[in-house]
């Protein structure tokens, strides 16, 4: 069924089609109707980061950025749910075209450039909350923001999600905000995880309640630039990485007529340097939890990204081009796998 539905979806280009279908995944779910289509699969239970996943798959952020559709999306079997990267301040992205379907590669490149309705719109949202399972929110800075100012970005979306997400990841990985990458080493990650720890800990006093603090990396990074993130991230005690973001080499999609679309490319381009990340990440944190994603398009990727050292797995692309049936592959191959 799916086949046939992305066949007409993919005639209409890739940011109005991926609005169209959330729009009407939407209302299916407020009319209760999702229920007749929701796959039906046993509970996989994994403990991590203080919580108890359904199962190790999840849905990566950047599909639901303002928090409208995460009650329709986790009934597709998700074991968690991420949504964002929101902002402190609504922003309306880069202008567009700026998402492009690669049909021949399974891939898509986009620059969107953290568009949202900035972090109260979310919260908002998220008080509605009908989704049972773990709901993570994925923040940001503004685009305005300075790379020295970055920290009051992050620590403003940080305190207004804090009570509502049962976990939080930093993104400071998106090639598509400029200079945001470099936030990412040195001093300026030093600096920045220092703070929000400082922020992690007064708000967990304050609500009585700790909630977990990941980080998003990007996949094009040699060795010693693992191996610096990774140290840094162990100084500052955070709670976990998600590895990987979207990655800017396009040698996987030389021959694409967008190849030299400016953006992050995802999808199965990045199975193999995602995966590879991932191995790299895991021999310098130890036990440190790590979310692996980065094409996964059949259950074998994300088993090939457990085996690398990945904790739990997230889709996005993936279930854009496969569908609802990619994460029953994913969790049967992780279960027949352990």
């Amino acid at each position: 069924m799916y086949s046939l539905l992305r066949k007409a979806l993919f005639t209409l280009d890739a940011e109005t089609s991926h609005d169209f279908s959330l729009d009407m995944l939407g209302a299916a779910e407020r009319l209760r109707l999702l229920n007749l289509f929701a796959p039906k699969i046993p509970s996989d239970p994994v403990s991590l980061l203080g919580l108890t996943f359904d199962n190790p798959v999840g849905l990566a952020a950047g599909l639901d950025k303002n928090g409208d559709y995460f009650n329709a999306l986790g009934q597709f079997g998700f074991g968690f749910v991420e949504i964002g990267t929101i902002t402190p301040k609504p922003q309306s992205g880069n202008d567009k075209p700026r998402m492009f379907r690669l049909e021949d590669e399974s891939a898509i490149i986009n620059r969107m450039g953290f568009n949202n309705k900035g972090v109260d719109y979310l919260v908002e949202q998220v008080k509605r909350r009908r989704y049972s399972g773990i709901l993570g929110i994925n923040i940001g800075k503004n685009k305005i923001t300075s790379e020295e100012d970055a920290l009051n970005d992050y620590r403003l979306a940080m305190e207004a999600v804090y009570p509502y997400a049962d976990y939080i990841t930093v993104n400071i990985s998106s090639p598509n905000t400029p200079g945001l990458r470099k936030l990412q080493f040195g001093d300026s990650l030093k600096q920045l995880l220092t703070g929000l720890k400082e922020a992690q800990q007064q708000l967990s006093s304050l609500y009585n309640s700790y909630k977990p603090i990941l980080v998003k990396i990007a996949p094009d990074m040699d060795e010693a630039e693992i191996k610096s993130v990774a140290d840094t991230l162990l100084a500052n005690e955070m709670d976990g990485v998600v590895a990987t973001n979207t990655t800017l080499d396009r040698t996987a999609v030389a021959n694409s007529r967008y190849a030299k679309e400016a953006g992050g490319l995802s999808g199965a381009p990045l199975t193999k340097a995602s995966t590879e990340v991932i191995a790299q990440l895991r021999s310098h944190v130890g036990s440190l939890p790590i979310i692996g994603v980065g094409g996964i398009m059949q259950g074998g990727d994300a088993v090939e990204k457990i085996k690398a050292g990945a904790d739990l797995v997230q889709i996005y692309s993936g279930f854009i081009y496969k569908g609802p049936e990619l994460v029953v592959d994913a969790r049967q191959a992780i279960r027949e796998a352990r």
